[in-house]
């Protein structure tokens, strides 16, 4: 009896394995390509054509369809175009795959694009989802599901407005409340589901990311708080990554993101023995496919010619980097953030104006400026907007756009007509809502010495402010101390932010930007607790200066790296109020422009 049940019970142990061994293992090697963050780099899809050859299923993501020219001008669909060439089989939404309007995004979904978007949490006006929340595939004898999951960041990193009906009331969703739980209970209804309907591979297609200020609606996050998937493809943090991570069993889930601009394809293969490697594919390695790059040739050819054209100089590069070359925009001054903040505030006629960083794109090489160049650098079509706010608005402002120092913030202020100090050492104390929108201040602020017009900022005062409409009517990027609703609208879409641009540098600078925009003009001061140790060109000039110097008449003064003129007066003299009397004595048609090796007269105190 005792060999009987032995033997019975060895026979069940090999049943069950092959059950699971067949019921898991493809007939062959399944490989499957992925993107993301794609953003417009269009023209490596030639090279993406090339390895697809060899692969099973392509995917995408997020944030395909904005990004540069070829996005701005066709509305997304020229990207949608190579995407259906290139026979994609499945992509999600990403937060800027709503910026050119939802419906412009739900015509791309519903009747361009070729293959299906998929999101298990984006729902509709009725609370269930809009897309499918995963798709099967029958691949080589298996099942292969992707589910896709939207970031909820989408609210604040695309235009809020969009997601609301006319009264202001939220008409779509991303499943965003309840600390992150709404999401992952989404998730985890749409692996269950695929499951159920016979998947034996389930793959997340996610635009979550890793950033920090993500959280709690990371991809690390939803997959420490769901079981089930096999890999989850990522997106949005623009990260590169190919490795392991363990979800909420304790079961090691394979883990990817390419980077940004098409810089990596993503390789994941399922293995004829049931398991599953992993890599990113370098496409400076691989040569692009002929007939692909042809195609992708002619819709270059649509657009190729406006994009080329020359509408301004430039004697300095303008750019969105910091000194080690590495992008400062979202968190640090640059002179391309001062001179998009300029356009603003000198177009418009206000007293201050703010650029979120995030809105600021690319660099600018020195020599011709084309209209292409311009689109680059805003390639949203943000309308330029004047409205009076108090100056408690601009503080709470500059505090929700320092919040997240040093990590990066899209909704980082770049400034005109304003100086101010991020205090580092000073946690952050912004409370948002469960849409990251901003709610109020809890605590010691960390932004100090804002200086207006060399003169203190007035909370109780009223200022005039220009930006753009996403930002100041529709709140973008959390800053709903803005809004229509809190806000005197004073001019409406006056002209779009590339416009705005290409019209300060032609009809203001003469066509071409000088040496005035060289380094950035110290608005943005970084200061921490640790020491008082310079850190920048003008502070060395302020530790080696004795304050307690009267200046003299007939003195000179040799502008710096990271001056302005308030921080020239407060040298000069102790105090920068003192900032007009340097003005007026050098005849400054402006006194927040100048530039590295301006000799000023310096008139006596």
């Amino acid at each position: 009896m005792r060999k009987f049940l032995s033997l019975l019970l060895t026979l069940a142990m090999v049943f069950s394995l092959a059950v699971t061994v067949n019921a898991a293992a493809p007939k062959e090697d399944i490989t499957i390509l992925h993107t993301n963050d794609v953003h417009c780099g269009y023209e490596a899809y030639a090279k993406v054509a090339t390895l697809h050859k060899d692969a099973d299923l392509l995917v995408d993501a997020g944030d395909h369809i904005q990004g540069d020219v070829i996005g701005t001008l066709s509305k997304g669909e020229y990207i949608v175009d190579i995407m259906n060439y290139l026979k994609y089989d499945a992509a999600v939404p990403g937060n800027h795959e709503f910026d050119y309007g939802m419906d412009q995004f739900l015509h791309i979904a519903k009747d361009l694009a070729k293959y299906p978007y998929l999101s298990a949490n984006f729902t509709g006006k009725d609370g269930t989802p809009y897309f499918d929340a995963y798709k099967i595939f029958e691949v080589k004898g298996v099942k292969v599901a992707f589910v896709g999951v939207c970031t909820p960041e989408t609210f604040t990193k695309s235009t809020p407005t969009y997601f609301q009906d006319a009264n202001g009331n939220y008409i779509y969703g991303f499943c965003e409340g309840n600390n992150g739980a709404d999401l992952y209970n989404a998730v985890q209804k749409a692996i269950d589901a695929a499951k159920a309907a016979g998947a034996d591979y389930v793959i997340g297609l996610g635009h979550l990311g890793i950033d920090e200020q993500s959280s709690p609606w990371t991809s690390k996050e939803v997959i420490a708080n769901t079981t089930g998937f096999d890999a989850f493809i990522d997106g949005h943090s623009h990260s590169t990554f190919s490795e392991t991570i363990k979800d909420k069993s304790g079961k090691e889930v394979v883990f990817e993101q390419t980077g940004t601009k098409l810089a990596n394809v993503g390789k994941i293969i399922i293995k004829a023995d049931g398991t599953i490697t992993h890599e990113n594919v370098d496409l400076n390695t691989v040569e692009p496919d002929a007939e692909a790059a042809a195609y992708i040739q002619t819709i270059t050819d649509k657009f190729d010619a406006l994009q080329k054209q020359v509408v301004a100089k430039t004697s300095v590069e303008l750019t969105i980097n910091g000194a080690d070359g590495k992008r400062a925009v979202r968190n640090a001054e640059t002179n391309l953030g001062d001179l998009c903040a300029d356009a603003y505030r000198i177009l418009l006629g206000a007293d201050i104006a703010f650029v979120n960083g995030g809105g600021v794109r690319d660099n600018i090489k020195v020599g011709d400026i084309t209209y292409g160049d311009i689109i680059k650098v805003h390639p949203f079509g943000n309308e330029a907007c004047l409205v009076e706010v108090t100056g408690q608005q601009i503080k709470d402002a500059l505090e929700l756009g320092s919040a997240a120092y040093p990590g990066e913030s899209g909704g980082f202020l770049q400034v005109s007509g304003l100086t101010y100090t991020i205090n580092a050492d000073i946690p952050s104390s912004v409370v948002k809502n469960d849409k990251s929108e901003f709610v109020k201040v809890d605590g010691v602020y960390r932004v100090s010495d804002i200086m207006v017009g060399g003169q203190p900022l007035d909370v109780n005062k009223t200022y005039t402010l220009a930006s753009h409409n996403y930002m100041l009517k529709q709140g973008g990027d959390g800053y709903t101390m803005f809004g229509t609703d809190n806000v005197k609208l004073l001019k409406d879409g006056v002209m779009i932010d590339n416009q705005v641009l290409i019209n300060y540098i032609v009809n203001n600078l003469g066509g071409v930007v000088g040496e005035q925009y060289a380094a950035p003009q110290g608005r943005i001061t970084v200061k921490t607790a640790a020491s008082d140790v310079p850190t920048n060109e003008s502070d060395k000039v302020i530790a080696d200066r004795d304050r307690d110097t009267t200046a003299t008449e007939g003195d000179t003064y040799t502008v710096v790296a990271g001056d302005c003129l308030w921080n020239i007066a407060y040298k000069l003299y102790g105090t920068g109020t003192l900032y007009t009397k340097l003005a007026e004595a050098n005849k400054l048609a402006d006194p927040y422009i100048i530039y590295i090796g301006q000799i000023l007269t310096v008139p006596a105190k």
